[in-house]
């Protein structure tokens, strides 16, 4: 669920303004899950830009306070997880750390950087949801090293039904500062997309939620 309509309308508006989203009816975008889709949403680009990253930064850490308990650690999804997640914990003044794709190869073969203890309530930070997948499996890894995982908070999500789905069967709550009805139809309200392009990213999310 999103946090509040009046951050959801401006994170929209933040986000197209610096052309991290990008729309390409045609010229179709292959997501990590090998999804071919219309929208692109990169929101590292928010990073280049100290007024959005706080913004953001801001409304996370409200999001975090008025809807989770109070947790004792944040932890971020690498790679777009881990430079806002650091920032909401600085805010907090809460211990930060950071879950790999995958455990390294050399070293100490870390999966989670940081150190964690067990019983510690974690919220997570991530910077979009798409199917999901990738998002739960930092969930599952904190699990695992004995935390409890409390919530997680991302800038933006596709609202696909297969995301919703795991969510409510990992039982971790999702908070969002916008999503994809919001921001196309704020897309169009802005002359970024035309009424074709509109049907056509309507028709995406309706092919992926049969």
């Amino acid at each position: 669920m999103i946090y509040n309509k009046t951050v959801s309308l401006q994170t929209a508006d933040y986000l197209l303004g610096i052309r991290a989203v990008k729309l390409s009816p045609r010229d179709l975008f292959t997501w990590a899950s090998g999804i071919k889709s219309p929208i692109y949403c990169d929101n590292r680009v928010t990073l280049s830009f100290p007024a959005i990253r706080t913004f953001i930064k801001e409304n996370f850490v409200n999001a975090i306070t008025e809807k989770f308990e109070k947790p004792d650690l944040i932890a971020g999804v690498a790679t777009g997880g881990i430079p806002q997640g650091a920032l909401v914990a600085e805010e907090l003044s809460l211990p930060f750390v950071y879950v790999r794709t995958s455990k390294k190869d050399h070293g100490l073969t870390n999966l989670i950087e940081g150190r964690v203890e067990h019983g510690q309530k974690v919220v997570v930070v991530e910077d979009l949801i798409s199917t999901g997948s990738s998002s739960l499996e930092a969930v599952r890894a904190l699990q695992e090293s004995g935390c409890i995982v409390i919530g997680m908070v991302a800038i933006f999500t596709y609202n696909l039904p297969v995301s919703i789905s795991r969510f409510k069967e990992a039982g971790c709550p999702l908070i969002t500062l916008t999503d994809y009805e919001i921001l196309i139809e704020k897309a169009y309200k802005t002359n970024y997309i035309n009424e074709d392009d509109l049907k056509v990213l309507r028709e995406f999310k309706t092919s992926l939620s049969k």
